[in-house]
Formats: structure tokens, sequence, C-alpha cells
């Protein structure tokens, strides 16, 4: 599969959508094309009478790295923005089944799900303050609310990764499984969703999202006002661009 023609893979199983983010080599990376193919995806989950619930996963050995930075912030859609997810309106479960890393970006891909099934070798990390960044598609408002807020904060804080299991104890990952089977161990999860009256769980899951919501809008405010007191900062435009350089970035503090 060529990494510059098809970004994302999507089977059904049975009443789930398997969405698979195939871009491996650029570490699932999301640039415009892929944000485009995961926003029809998602279209398809939510609007296809047939479908009852989706699994979101990436290759055996990435769920994703978050953002291209070669897209230029480019990745946002009309229907669910970034990323084709994170501000999407859903009725239906979406499960996030993660093998090896979830960084920044693929974090916040990870926290806009609404379940986690994570090998035990998976890791989740927020690394923007590394780079002079901040986390801007909800991981400043989700990360507090999904894990104890402590973990969340260190997450958010330290740009360290903390494993599976510690994610699992914190009530964020709902099952550990075996490295190579958290998509399966995801069918299986989706799979006893569906063997509930559809009408009730997407009832279920509108009022959750909709409590849920009032919250975000705080958030996202939250969000914007951490982007704007970085946006020309000094240490913001070293961050990234010592990273793009692969050094070690020189921070003044301004």
């Amino acid at each position: 599969m060529s990494d510059d023609t098809e970004r994302v893979e999507v089977t059904r199983h049975g009443r789930v959508l398997l969405v698979s983010m195939c871009r491996a080599a650029k570490r699932n990376a999301i640039d415009r094309a892929m944000a485009d193919a995961l926003d029809a995806a998602f279209n398809r989950i939510e609007d296809d009478d047939e479908i009852w619930a989706g699994v979101l996963t990436g290759t055996d050995t990435v769920f994703s790295a978050g953002s291209d930075l070669t897209a230029g912030g480019d990745y946002s859609t009309e229907r669910g923005g970034e990323y084709g997810l994170v501000r999407r309106a859903r009725r239906k479960p979406l499960i996030a089944a993660v093998e090896g890393v979830a960084l920044g970006g693929g974090l916040e891909l990870v926290l806009a799900c609404d379940l986690v099934v994570a090998a035990r070798t998976a890791r989740f990390g927020l690394p923007e303050v590394a780079i002079g960044v901040v986390p801007t598609c909800g991981a400043i408002f989700r990360a507090p609310r999904a894990l104890p807020v402590n973990l969340g904060r260190q997450l958010v804080l330290t740009g360290t990764p903390i494993s599976a299991a510690r994610a699992y104890e914190g009530g964020f990952v709902n099952e550990l499984a075996d490295p190579g089977r958290a998509v399966e161990t995801a069918l299986d999860l989706a799979g006893r969703i569906c063997a509930n009256a559809p009408v009730a769980v997407q009832a279920c899951m509108t009022a959750m999202n909709n409590l849920l919501a009032e919250a975000d809008g705080a958030g996202w405010s939250a969000t914007e006002a951490a982007k704007e007191e970085i946006r020309h900062s000094a240490d913001s435009q070293e961050g990234v661009k010592a990273f793009l350089e692969k050094r070690a970035p020189v921070w003044t503090g301004h």
C-alpha cells in the first residue's frame, strides 16, 4: 500500500466498521488527504444505518504520532473538525484500538473516542511542551477529564509518555490486550455493544455526549487562550525549529 495514495483502510465486520490508518512510514501522521479519508469513514459510521459501532486503529507499530507538520495545520473537516473526528457530533460508539504509540494529536484522537483498548506495549503521550507548543485538539481539557486529574496534568506538563498499564490503572484504557491483539479485542468489545438495542445505545451515547459537550465550550476557549499565549513566543519558534533540525532546543523563557 503506497504511502502517497491510500492512507485509510475501511473494513466491515458485521455491524462494526473498522477504520485503519495506514501511513506507517510517516507514523500515521495526519495530513489533508488522511483527514479527508478519516472524515469519510466516520461519516459512513454515522450515516449508514447498518453500522452500529466503529473501531479506529493504526498499524501494528504505531497508532498515530498526530499532525503532519508539513501540512501546516490543514487537517480539519467541516463535519468532524480536526482529523475529521475531534469536534464531531456522534451518536454511535467509537472504540480506539491502540498498538504502539499514540502521541500528541494521536492521543487526542484516542481522547475523542468513547472507549479504549490498548496493547500492553502501547504508550500514550503529549509531547507538545517539549517543542514549545501546546496541545490544540482537545487534550488540555479532555486528558484531565478522561484520566485522574493529576495524571492528565502530568501528561500535558512533562511531555513524557505513560504505559498502557498506567493508563489502564487510571481508568482511561478499558481493556488491555496482548501485543498484536488490540483490534481483535476492540472488535469483541464492539460486538458486545452491538448485541444491545441500537436505538437505546445511540440514545445513551447522545445523552452522555451532550452532557460532556456542555463543558467542551469552556475547554476550547481555554485552549485558544493557551494557543494565543505562545503563538508568537521565541520558545515556540525555537522548539519547532529544533524539532525539524533534530537537535535539542535552547529555551529562553520568552
